[in-house]
């Protein structure tokens, strides 16, 4: 089930900041991505990254597999209960060509009863037909 919208004016649960080192909002951030798929892609492999992990934290599957390239999206994305976020770090962005790139990334996540965990992943992404989507990654 969907968590609750965020309201525009929250900080982005990506953790982007502005150019004043403060944090984006959700509105100014991943949310004009996840709000307006068809009309808004990402710009960069980075920023579909992040709206991604804002994705995870929202529960929206529906942007997740839309985002996931078709030569490796899964039928379906099923969400762990009661998982809470707990906050992104990216590492490096790299393009490695006009139309492909890769994210590393430590994403923090804590499921009920268990210690919180950290996912490392160096994420690969490619550029098609005006959009970047998510191909696959290796965890560390």
């Amino acid at each position: 089930m969907p968590q609750p919208p965020l309201l525009p004016s929250q900080p982005c649960p990506c953790g982007r900041l502005a150019a004043s080192g403060k944090p984006l909002v959700f509105s100014q951030c991943c949310g004009r991505y996840l709000d307006d798929f068809a009309g808004t892609p990402a710009p960069d492999a980075e920023s579909l990254m992040r709206s991604r992990y804002t994705a995870f934290v929202r529960e929206r599957a529906d942007y997740l597999l839309a985002t996931w390239h078709a030569g490796h999206r899964p039928p379906s994305i099923e969400f762990d209960p009661g998982v809470k976020w707990l906050g992104l770090d990216v590492r490096q962005h790299r393009a490695l060509d006009a139309t492909h790139a890769e994210v590393e990334f430590v994403a923090r996540q804590k499921s009920p009863g268990s210690p919180a965990v950290r996912l490392h992943e160096r994420s690969r992404f490619v550029h098609e037909a005006g959009r970047w989507y998510y191909v696959d990654g290796d965890s560390r």
